[in-house]
């Protein structure tokens, strides 16, 4: 039997790491966050933190990670860990890493997330294949984890062409219809240990002036000229209705039974599927994350949903850092190690 004191936490310092370093503490780890020069105050002053790593950037990971190895730190991707080291680098990893690697580039590319989603029999949004076909409202997204930043709407090709000006650096983008309806985040964990799917709680994004436009008159809206933008700013609970959950659950289900065909053994871990509910009850995803999403965070101290499962404070950070313990101790660790 392993023993968790042999092992530290490790996490960029960014997104979710406040979470999951107080998850890992909260199981009895010992914590790293490597942050950039500049941004360790957080993780001091809410004593998350048992050691500190500053670089310059987070894009020189690889400089400090012999230091990660040297201390036997299980390294725990999130969405910045996504966005600034890549999923083409993250094959290069030497540090434990918690997670099915190579799912990563499902993420990273929109192309390959929407096949494994349409292969699992998920009802998702349609694709527009080029801006002269565009026949209705569409939202354009850019390939990546960059916190809904640059995504914008466009009901014409001339609209298009007018607002792919301001992005001349974008690393590809794909154009998706735009459903009208309620935003809604759905948090999951797939144990590869218990060969169990829990829903974790649910959350809605408030993004830029996509959410606070409405504050406007509509009339003052069109003479301001204002472009709607879509980065995340935050995000805020939500609960779901009760007969809406069985859907959901069958939803992860397939999702994480197709991911077999992906990655040898599936993906595992925390992930969401992003989508809109629309006025009939239709789930449309337009996303995977295939980690921890930043609308966990205000699940620091559990959800409703884990309130119902758990007779303790249980966020995903902790959730993860738990199945983490249970392979150590259970001599399994190499089952969820990518």
């Amino acid at each position: 039997m392993g023993n968790i004191k042999d092992y530290h936490i490790a996490t960029l310092g960014s997104h979710t790491a406040l979470q999951i370093l107080k998850g890992a503490k909260d199981e009895g780890f010992k914590t790293i966050c490597v942050c950039e020069k500049g941004s360790e105050r957080p993780y001091k002053s809410y004593g998350v933190a048992d050691e500190i790593i500053s670089i310059d950037s987070f894009k020189d990971y690889f400089k400090i990670e012999p230091q990660l190895v040297e201390k036997n730190a299980i390294l725990i991707p999130h969405g910045s860990f996504v966005a600034h080291v890549g999923a083409e680098k993250a094959k290069d990893i030497k540090a434990m890493h918690y997670g099915a690697r190579g799912i990563l580039e499902h993420e990273a590319d929109r192309g390959k997330q929407r096949q494994w989603l349409v292969d699992a029999g998920i009802k998702v949004p349609k694709i527009i294949k080029t801006p002269q076909e565009i026949d209705r409202t569409v939202i354009i997204k850019f390939h990546g984890a960059k916190g809904g930043y640059g995504y914008f709407l466009a009901n014409n090709e001339q609209e298009f062409a007018e607002r792919i000006k301001e992005f001349p650096e974008n690393d590809g983008f794909v154009i998706q219809e735009y459903i009208v309806g309620v935003p809604v985040y759905a948090h999951y964990f797939y144990s590869r240990l218990t060969g169990e799917l829990e829903i974790m709680g649910f959350d809605k994004r408030y993004e830029s002036n996509a959410d606070s436009i409405g504050r406007i008159a509509a009339k003052d809206q069109v003479e301001a000229n204002i472009h709607t933008t879509y980065t995340i700013v935050g995000n805020t609970s939500l609960v779901v209705r009760e007969s809406l959950l069985t859907g959901i659950f069958e939803m992860g289900d397939k999702v994480v039974a197709q991911s077999k065909n992906l990655v040898p053994g599936g993906f595992y871990g925390p992930f969401c599927l992003e989508g809109v509910i629309d006025p009939e009850l239709n789930y449309y995803v337009f996303e995977i994350s295939a980690r921890i999403v930043a609308g966990t965070n205000p699940y620091v101290n559990g959800s409703p949903y884990t309130a119902l499962r758990y007779n303790e404070p249980m966020s995903t950070g902790r959730r993860l850092c738990r199945d983490i313990k249970m392979a150590i101790e259970g001599d399994r660790l190499g089952e969820i190690l990518g």
